[in-house]
């Protein structure tokens, strides 16, 4: 049942009013009310369904009447109420409220209603899917449904039908976060039902700040056909969040209400839709200012957006159903769009805190000019949304500021533009604000749309009250405020905590305030103040190791925040434990530097204080643990996919039991806090929906035997639902940051989700994934724009987060025992040989350990809670006790010799024979003992590497007050007093022993030297130290809590006096600065003493590379690999000159310490790094790429598990940069014992192990034959020719050389094509190795240089069964059924005649074979023009190919004879991204086993039948079509193209025939080439723009490999087509006849020879028999048919997978913006060679030209046309005249003369228009031609469509002429007319809802019936609806040019008129302009109407006049008789 009930009417007139209600034909209405402005009814009017269900375009009408005192009732308004949203399953009532009322002109009254909808579906539709057609509610005026709770997002299934943009999968693509190239295209088609009468619309296009219009057209349907490109250069997030704005505007209008409407959406929207494209949908145009105004029109575009290597999509005409609006228009699919208003409220910012950078604030604050700086900040919140920006007020000098503020954005929902940005400023003055942070909310993360089937319901855009939380540079700065900005402002992602902001979200879909900023209300205020609740979290985080680190200068810190809790810069917030010491790096022995913590780790502890959001998180953490599983069972499953057995079912099965029992895991329910929001409950319905659905699909598949590949895909569906539903976006606990610092400055940062590691003691499923477990974090540089993107240092760290009320679980996450202690150092300095304090300078005698804050002793206190446990002790830092030799495996210890002499004297030793380097007094080396654990290598030895003489000695002369020289010389001279002689003496650690790193020997006074402060610490005194230290630590525990915990309890400094005696004795301007400076460092320090580590042995087993990068010019590299396990790395070999190394090595890292749990070290072992290098000699080693892998952990070492080789993809940045092959093995050894240890590899050398035989590939004798057909374009070499090139071919060590080609510029192909390797080969093809090619130039003095290489990776695609008798598998027998299926032709052209539409355009009619050319085929074939009858007469298509011939799948590239192998060289990375091309190989592969009998025969050669390999002289013949979407180069957004065409040293350039002014040209060009193939082999094809007085711009070019269309077997050379014709358009043009090309192909593939019978009817091939009639079973159009044999060749040759005759689509590019497409251009080539003979003539493909048409329209009479004005005696009239035009011909705009008066909507004219036009028949088009711009040179040819326009009007003498209807009849098909007027009704000429379409008028054609006459309505559209205002009788004739001259006939009613004579109009006499004939207005006007008015009062005046005339004198006659 539906009801309509609660109705209540206002009206600003006191009147009796009821209601009546329309649906389905039944009319209810209510009762008459009591006068009254404000009237409501108690009455519901209900309607009985009788059992048939609403659907998506049921609607139901509402009328208010008034109530006259004479007469019936009068409509005040009406309103169309569509019910689409109360479709579905369930009861449901929606209420109105003051919905205004539409007149009868549909324009809004001031009259409103307000009721409620009440639906009950049917009892038998309940159970049943409801599945409607969407309904679009802008299309009539109508009013939606608002209601939030009940809104149905979906209305039906995604069909391929409906566009989708947020309903589709996206098509993700990583991009790297640097600016690149980006194209941004928008056609602008056509228009579609524009708002407005009389309009001269034009559009506006936004793209990003770039601003295009197109031409102005008139009328309401105008065709614009403009393209407008948008190039960028910017950063890929930046592009995808630039808007695309469309507006439509009145060019007549003012400025005031020009707009007609608008639409937007944003470019990343458009790049994720399929083809990163929209193409040719309709946009819905809204008034973004009018909530109620329904739709504005329909705009049908295409947008398209590319991203350098994207293909366009061609963006051609498509069928007729792109017409139709409502199934084409461009919105989420199945979704009603309407307008909403996002209502943002503001309440409040925290922790906005000022941005201290530049240069100006460091002078500032050096000089304390800053002392009024406010500890506040005048901030402001901006928001962006679809373009608009909306800014809060000021908020002056607060850190947490109240806004307290509402923000109303209007837009569509869905909206096509995805996410609101908010960004917090500061104001620094009236023109700048500086941004602080940015946060971004996602609006598909905050609503849904609901699942297709309706099972999960959607809701409207949601949020908060809700933090969110804003991240951007550090508040300290970065290196350059451009940077700062570019974090503040979310372009790169933030490194900082910036502050948070408290928003709320509401959709609302009632009329907006009309404000965009409002003042919050107090309620608003106090509701919000319960999602200020807070909770204290404990943070710790233990620090293991510090590992791939480079040296540092200075030492090293780690920062641990949450929010500003624990930055030890924010003074906000209480002091914490949150950083780790100072530690300076070592060496590790071989490439990287790590912290040398040991067995006592660093810890950082803190507390937070954060709303409780756990009833969020816990929800995320476990659908990610579910989402974790899934996807690591369908990764396992893929991977063994291809061996179908028990396991994979097993699989399987666990699977889907383990996804059941996940999903039967209730989540947990939403507790009853004060901080649930709607959304909260929304997303936890939807989510519990989800799983209940998976779980349900589940059982189904676990139940049925199905096959694993099939359902696999729906398993990942399940996997990409649970994953879209996953996010959490009021997720309000910031991020977890850690800092890697460098003395002061920030260097290193990441980012940890806080739900990854918190806890939560509802369950282990709710904790975070890495909750108190050990993880591996890579700190990375901020903003790092650099192509490496290597990671500064690896952290291995374990995490626990938590609320404090769970501390107590935290002592389970933690192993070993914690320490605190305060911390500070004593600091000496040294003068005059003594150390003392008075030399410290700035630097007090105890501070901190960078020497800046002065912590005296006696102003340490312990924290509360906390007590001393002991005095303070000296604790030398543990870094320091490393030695130089710490971690190195090879030592060289040196020593220098001292001698000096007077002058003329003898060397004699030296005071000191012995130093260091620094000049130190060392010990003589025959006293230098080795230590202990290595070994000496060599004896001592002078090193002769320096700048020395030939006994090593250098020498020099000391400078007073020097003692020692400062420089050396390696000559003698006389004046030298000084020498010295480095000695030097290798020394390496003994195998047997681990390495033992620190020292034996410390000062016992604990004293570190440096010879400045801030330099590098030494625990060794030496001379030139000027300057010591010691660190003094004393511990503390707690006093009452025991236990781990206790160090969240750790708040506070530890120097309270400290701050507040120091800053007493500062100036009040120092005093901020130096509280600044002193704050955050006072801390304690929190240390972990672990428990003995785990020994471990690992293994790596490093076996090849392949398809690496180069770095330098040479196009080769000298690659090893650096691998680095936690604090130990080694590297392989150097593989010389190779990219696809092999290096087979094993490297054992012996003695590994593992710190943790054994069953976390096997659930997740630490990673194992692998970074190559370009070993390089002379500079630094060049990185090439990283890959990480997992080793696998092996507990018991004695087990026989063999570890898998697998590829490992290497990255460089984020680029793909090679594979490799490896694998690791981590063997758990016994303490100080390796017997349990499986044996080592065998030995390569005395250095390097092998790969083991049970890990290396197994591999087998296995053939590779070469192909080498020849070398191709080979670029010069070190400025020389390359003349004589030779070819290498590697492959596992194996190598064949052939012969030099003796003159490569007259024939570059070898002598000797065929080579064979025997190599041992991977039997597991995953495992083969790459072929190398090399070019050799031989050159002279035997100099051979590499001039081009080129890797094949894969060579799957080449291996083959050598005794399968042909290489190829098309090769079959043709007697095989399957080769031949013998099929009936023109398939297309049955099945368009079964499809034809009546509603389809009319045709021609039967079309001449004389009139059928080239451009019929290609127009039938591409479908852009209706062709049908052409099709269905059994003419020929041809093939049209969206992409290059080549790049069709059939043809295999076209590379099936040889392949085409790119030869490089140059450099990878730098300016040039890609390596040179410097050539290209021609040949092929073939690989196959060798028999293991050698016995046996050997396989045959698989190359047979080779062509000759001399040059081919060959005839080309360049068909040039048309060009497609070209990039504009001329300011007007066109170009001027023309064709350039080269061919070796042939140029061909068609310059004097450039097309002007279009960006879509058709050429027509066939271009007759000669050329030598294969010295001549790429044909390029190039579009210029001409230009008048510059240089021509090139567009873009294209090129074309001719001898892979020349050696290619499948007739790449000419294409075959359809039918054999000695004749005509489609005459034969190959050299060879059919016959003699299928002999051809049957020897070539062993077929048997075909034999003709019955007259060439019949063919039989082997056993198979072949009819004619089969191929032709109805007659052929075709006049000039071929013999009955060749017909039937040819038919057969179709069946051979042949090149058909075609026409290919080739993309055009320019070097000037490489890899973006410049247009399209469609061609085709014919190869000739000249020794097969002349070849058939060509195809003449001249664009046709027009034909010169006259149409002739006579306008006859109108009827019932609307009377818009009334005169003087209130009549209704009109004073009636026709305008009318063809379109694009608007300047030949005919008017006729104005029919007066009319009383009726009768007007007679008698009036002929004539129009002459250009008509191109074939393509139905207009061919227009005049110049765009007055200053244009050219004229442009615009084709539009045939259709003339005629417009109805009002004349008025005063004001502007009235609008008053029109009529457009597209001259190719229109609706036949109405013989008579009472019969011209809307149904019958439009498709009207409701209406049935039996009722239309027939469609037909006035180029094909010439003449017609009859009646039209003419109409206006009202809200998207037609509506009458008229109707026209016309006589249409259409004629020829030489008709026209023949039966002439002037304009109007001028002469000649005749063909037929028109007389002069037979108007009535009311037919007069009234100022003209006055007494004629008084005869018509006033007399006719108030005649016997006239009449009566003369009748009763006249007699009175006379009666008082009588009366008057008859008393005046009686006073003179009396007087005489």
């Amino acid at each position: 049942m539906l009801s309509v009930g609660k109705l209540a009417a206002y009206r600003p007139e006191s009147s009796r009013l009821h209601v009546s209600v329309l649906f389905r034909g039944k009319k209810k209405r209510t009762s008459l009310s009591e006068e009254d402005k404000n009237v409501k009814w108690t009455e519901t009017l209900e309607f009985k369904l009788k059992g048939h269900a609403l659907d998506a375009r049921s609607s139901l009408q509402i009328h208010l009447k008034g109530k006259d005192k004479v007469g019936k009732g009068r409509l005040l308004g009406s309103i169309n109420v569509r019910l689409a949203n109360v479709v579905g399953e369930g009861s449901k009532n929606v209420s109105f409220v003051k919905v205004p009322l539409l007149d009868k002109r549909k324009q809004k009254t001031k009259n409103t209603l307000s009721f409620e909808i009440f639906y009950e579906p049917p009892l038998a539709d309940k159970k049943e899917k409801i599945e409607g057609k969407a309904g679009h509610p802008e299309l009539r005026d109508t009013t939606d449904i608002p209601r939030l709770q009940e809104f149905p997002l979906r209305s039906r299934s995604p069909t391929p039908e409906t566009s989708s943009l947020k309903g589709t999968s996206k098509i993700t693509r990583k991009f790297s976060d640097k600016p690149q190239e980006f194209q941004v295209r928008v056609r602008v088609i056509e228009g579609r039902q524009l708002y407005g009468g009389n309009i001269r619309p034009v559009v506006k296009v936004y793209v990003g700040d770039a601003v295009f219009r197109t031409r102005i057209k008139r009328g309401n349907n105008p065709v614009f056909d403009e393209i407008f490109f948008q190039n960028f250069k910017k950063l890929p997030s930046e592009v995808f969040n630039t808007l695309i704005h469309l507006q439509v505007l009145n060019s007549r209008s003012l400025r005031s209400d020009s707009m007609i409407g608008v639409f937007k959406l944003d470019i990343g929207s458009v790049y994720d839709l399929p083809g990163h494209a929209v193409l040719r949908k309709w946009l819905l145009l809204y008034e973004p200012d009018d909530l109620h105004a329904l739709a504005k029109g329909y705009l049908k575009v295409s947008i398209i957006v590319l991203a350098a290597g994207d293909e366009a999509p061609i963006d051609k005409r498509g069928t007729n159903e792109e017409d139709d609006v409502e199934s084409n228009l461009l919105q989420p699919t199945g979704i009603l769009s309407r307008w909403v208003t996002f209502e943002l409220k503001i309440y409040r910012g925290e922790d906005i805190s000022h941005m201290a950078k530049g240069l100006m604030s460091n002078l500032k604050h050096m000089f304390g000019v800053d002392s009024d700086k406010k500890d506040g900040v005048d901030s402001f919140l901006e928001v962006s949304f679809a373009g608009t920006k909306v800014a809060t007020k000021v908020i002056e000098n607060h850190v947490n500021p109240e806004w307290n503020q509402v923000i109303y954005l209007r837009s569509r929902f869905p909206s096509l533009c995805e996410s609101i940005r908010f960004t917090v400023c500061e104001r620094k003055n009236a023109v700048k604000n500086n941004p602080l942070g940015t946060t971004f909310l996602s609006i598909s993360k905050i609503s849904s749309t609901g699942s297709a089937d309706a099972e999960i319901p959607g809701f409207l855009p949601m949020f908060g009250p809700s933090f969110l939380n804003l991240y951007g540079s550090p508040r300290e700065g970065l290196d350059g405020t451009d940077k700062n900005d570019e974090l503040n402002l979310g372009k790169s992602e933030g490194v900082s905590y910036r502050g948070r902001i408290l928003i709320e979200l509401i959709t609302r879909m009632d009329e907006p305030l009309g404000k965009t900023v409002d003042n919050l209300s107090s309620a608003d205020s106090s509701i919000v103040q319960k999602y200020l609740q807070r909770r204290r979290y404990s943070l710790c985080v233990v620090f293991y190791s510090a590992l791939q680190m480079q040296n540092a200068k200075e030492p090293v810190q780690f920062e641990v925040s949450v929010g500003n809790y624990g930055n030890k810069f924010d003074k906000s917030c209480k002091l914490h434990a949150s950083t780790t010491q100072y530690s300076q790096t070592i060496f590790d022995g071989n490439y990287y530097y790590h912290l040398p913590w040991c067995d006592t780790k660093p810890v950082a502890a803190l507390t937070s204080y954060w709303e409780n959001i756990d009833h969020r998180l816990d929800r995320l953490n476990i659908l990610l643990k579910i989402i974790d599983k899934l996807r690591t069972n369908i990764e396992d499953i893929r991977t063994i996919l291809p061996s179908e057995g028990t396991r994979l079912s097993g699989m399987w099965v666990k699977m889907l039991d383990r996804l059941v029992k996940d999903c039967n895991r209730s989540l947990p329910p939403l507790k009853r806090l004060p901080q649930v929001t709607a959304l909260d409950q929304q997303i936890h319905e939807q989510q519990i929906d989800l799983l209940k659905k998976i779980k349900k699909s589940a059982d189904k598949l676990r139940e049925k035997n199905v096959n694993v590949e099939d359902k696999l895909p729906e398993v990942e569906e399940w996997l990409e639902k649970l994953s879209s539903v996953v996010q959490e976006p009021q997720n309000s606990l910031p991020d977890v940051i850690l800092w890697m610092l460098s003395g002061e400055k920030r260097v290193a940062y990441a980012r940890i989700k806080a739900h990854s590691v918190l806890f939560s003691k509802d369950s282990e499923k709710s904790c975070g994934k890495y909750c108190g477990k050990l993880q591996t974090v890579f700190m990375m540089q901020p903003l790092d724009k650099s192509q490496d993107k290597r990671s500064v240092a690896q952290l291995r760290v374990r995490i626990w987060m938590g609320l404090s009320s769970d501390e107590e679980e935290f002592e389970k996450y933690i192993d070993g025992k914690i320490l605190v202690a305060a911390e500070r150092y004593e600091n000496q300095a040294k003068v005059m040989g003594h150390w003392g304090t008075s030399a410290l300078l700035q630097h007090p005698s105890f501070s901190d350990a960078m020497g800046k804050i002065r912590l005296p002793k006696k102003d340490f206190y312990p924290l509360k809670g906390w007590q001393w446990d002991g005095k303070w002790t000296i604790d030398p830092e543990r870094c320091l006790l490393f030695g130089a030799d710490a971690g190195h495996s090879e030592f060289t210890d040196d020593v220098y010799e001292n001698e000096t002499h007077l002058a003329g004297g003898e060397w004699i030793p030296a005071l000191e024979q012995y130093t260091d380097g620094r000049g130190n007094r060392h010990i003589p080396m025959e006293e230098i003992e080795c230590p202990t654990g290595w070994e000496w290598k060599e004896e001592w030895i002078p090193d002769f590497y320096r700048a020395v003489d030939e006994h090593g000695w250098e020498y020099g002369k000391a400078v007073p007050p020097d003692t020692f020289p400062r420089h050396w010389n390696p000559a003698e001279k006389a004046y030298h007093t000084h020498r010295q002689r480095r000695w030097i003496r290798k020394r390496s650690r003994e195998p047997d022993r681990p390495r033992q790193v620190k020292k034996d020997e410390f000062d016992p006074e604990g004293w570190e030297y440096a010879p400045l402060f801030g330099w590098k610490f030494h625990v060794k005194q030496t001379k030139g130290d000027t300057y010591r230290r010691r660190r003094w630590r004393r511990r503390m525990i707690p006093k009452d809590q025991l236990g781990p915990a206790a160090i969240f309890r750790l708040e506070g400094s530890l120097c309270r006096q400290n701050s507040v005696e120091q800053l007493d004795e500062l100036d009040p301007q120092e005093k901020t600065t130096a509280h600044q400076e002193l704050y955050g460092m006072t801390a304690p320090f929190i240390s972990c003493i672990l428990d003995p580590p785990i020994a471990f042995q690992l293994r790596g087993y490093i076996y090849q590379a392949r398809a690496l990068i180069p770095n330098d010019s040479s196009s080769s590299a000298d690659p090893f690999i650096e691998v680095l396990f936690l604090y130990q790395s080694k590297h392989t070999e150097v593989m010389k000159g190779t990219l696809n190394p092999t290096w087979d090595q094993t490297l054992i890292f012996e003695e590994i310490e593992i710190y943790g749990s054994l069953r976390e070290i096997v659930e997740s072992p630490p990673f194992v790094s692998l970074e190559l290098f370009d070993s390089n000699h002379t500079s630094k080693n060049e990185y090439m790429g990283t890959t990480l892998c997992y080793p696998s952990v092996k507990l018991d070492s004695s087990a026989q598990y063999v570890s898998v080789l697998q590829w490992h993809p290497v990255f460089r940045g984020q680029r793909f940069s090679g594979e490799l092959l490896v694998s690791f093995e981590l063997l758990m050894k016994q303490r100080d014992e390796d017997q349990n240890l499986p044996q080592r590899p065998p030995m390569k050398d005395n250095d390097t192990y092998m790969v083991p035989v049970g890990v290396r590939p197994q591999l087998q004798m296995t053939t590779i034959e070469i192909l080498t057909w020849g070398l191709r374009n080979i670029k010069s070499y070190n400025m020389l020719r390359v003349t004589s090139p030779s070819l290498v071919v590697e492959c596992c060590g194996e190598m064949i050389q052939t012969a030099p080609i003796k003159n490569y510029k007259k024939n570059p192909n070898f002598l000797t094509p065929i080579h064979f390797i025997a190599v041992l080969l991977p039997v597991d093809a995953a495992y083969s190795p790459p072929i190398t090619l090399k070019v050799l130039d031989y050159r002279a003095f035997g100099y051979k240089p590499v001039v081009g290489q080129a890797t094949v990776k894969s060579l799957s695609e080449f291996l083959c069964d050598p005794f399968a008798g042909s290489a190829d598998s098309e090769d079959a027998n043709v007697t095989s059924t399957k080769s031949f299926n013998v099929e009936t032709p023109n398939i297309a052209s049955t099945s368009a005649e079964g499809e034809r539409n009546p509603e389809q355009d009319a045709t021609e009619g039967l079309l001449e074979d004389h009139i059928v050319d080239w451009w019929c085929k290609f127009y039938a074939s591409t479908g852009e023009y209706d062709y049908t009858d052409y099709v269905t007469q059994g003419y020929d298509t041809i093939k049209i190919y969206p992409c290059p011939l080549e790049d069709v799948p059939q043809f295999k590239g076209l590379q099936d004879f040889c392949h085409t192998f790119r030869l490089y060289r140059g450099k990878v990375y730098g300016e040039i991204e890609d390596p040179m091309v410097v050539g290209e190989f021609k040949g092929s592969f073939r690989i196959y086993p060798l028999p293991e009998d050698p016995s046996k025969p050997l396989p045959p050669s698989q190359f047979r039948q080779l062509p000759s390999s001399e040059p081919q002289i060959c005839l080309v013949r360049v068909y040039i079509v048309r060009a497609l979407s070209l990039q504009p180069k001329d300011r007007s957004g066109t170009c001027d193209p023309y064709i350039k065409i080269s061919l070796g040293k042939v140029r061909v350039d068609d310059r004097e025939h450039y097309i002007a002014n279009t960006l879509n040209p058709v050429f027509g060009k066939m271009f007759q080439l000669q050329a030598t193939i294969p010295l001549n082999k790429d044909l390029k094809v190039a579009v210029y723009d001409y230009d008048l007085v510059s240089q021509d711009d090139k567009i873009g070019e294209t090129v074309v490999d001719l001898e892979n269309r020349f050696l290619s077997r499948f007739g790449a050379h000419c294409g075959l087509p359809r039918t054999y014709c000695t004749a005509g358009s489609t005459q034969w043009r190959d050299q060879l006849t059919p016959i003699k090309l299928l002999n051809n192909l049957s020897s070539l593939k062993n077929y048997t020879m075909p034999v003709f019978r019955s007259n060439g009817q019949k063919i039989s091939i082997g056993d198979r028999e072949f009819s004619l009639s089969d191929f032709e079973p109805k007659k052929i159009p075709y006049s000039f048919l071929g013999p009955p044999e060749e017909r039937l060749a040819l038919h057969i040759l179709h069946l051979q997978n042949l090149v058909p005759e075609h026409v290919e689509t080739r993309t055009l590019f320019n070097s000037i913006q490489p890899g973006i497409e410049q247009g399209k251009l469609q061609m085709w080539i014919d190869i000739f060679p000249k020794r097969l003979g002349t070849p058939g003539p060509p195809f003449n493909i001249t664009p046709r030209a027009p034909v010169r048409y006259v149409l002739r329209c006579i306008i006859w009479n109108t009827s019932d046309v609307i009377l818009q004005e009334a005169n003087i005696m209130g009549e209704k009239m009109s004073d009636i005249y026709i305008k009318g035009w063809m379109v694009g011909l608007e300047e030949q705009r005919q008017t006729t003369d104005v029919h007066y008066r009319s009383l009726d909507g009768e007007g007679n004219f008698n009036w002929r228009f004539i129009f002459q036009f250009e008509y191109l028949t074939m393509e139905r088009v207009l061919v227009v031609n005049k110049k765009n711009y007055i200053w244009s040179l050219d004229e442009a040819e615009m084709k539009m469509p045939a259709k003339l326009i005629l417009q109805v009007w009002d004349n008025d003498k005063v004001s502007f002429d009235d609008y008053l209807g029109f009529l457009e009849i597209n001259l190719n098909a229109f609706r036949s007319p109405t013989k008579w007027a009472d019969r011209c009704t809307l149904e019958r000429f439009f498709k009207l809802e409701g209406s049935s379409t039996d009722k239309l008028q027939n469609m037909i054609s006035l180029f094909k019936q010439k003449s017609i006459k009859g009646w039209w309505p003419s109409i206006t559209y009202e809200d998207g609806e037609p509506y009458l205002t008229g109707k026209l009788e016309l006589t249409l004739e259409l004629l020829t040019e030489q008709e026209a001259e023949e039966r002439p006939a002037g304009k109007g009613r001028d002469e000649p008129n005749m063909n037929p004579k028109l007389e002069p109009p037979n108007r009535p006499d009311t037919s007069f302009l009234w100022f003209r004939s006055p007494l004629k207005a008084m005869r018509h006007i006033v007399w006719r109407k108030y005649k016997w008015w006239v009449i009566c009062t003369l009748v009763l005046v006249v007699p009175v006049i006379l009666l008082i005339g009588l009366l008057h004198a008859i008393p005046s006659t009686r006073f003179h008789r009396k007087k005489k």
